[in-house]
């Protein structure tokens, strides 16, 4: 069993939801929710390579 959790690339709060996530040119962020990955993303533009697609 794996009992390692993920941390928010922004706030470190644990990420408990899947689905808020980017691809940069540090590699794939994490985070806990739209707020913390919307935050991130205009802080952090020119990192940003992609949003991943989300299925609905």
């Amino acid at each position: 069993m794996n009992d390692k959790k993920e941390i928010c690339d922004l706030c470190g709060l644990a990420v408990e939801v899947d689905g808020f996530q980017l691809i940069t040119k540090d590699g794939n962020k994490k985070f806990c929710c739209e707020g913390c990955k919307g935050i991130f993303q205009m802080l952090h533009e020119d990192q940003v390579l992609s949003a991943p697609v989300e299925n609905s």
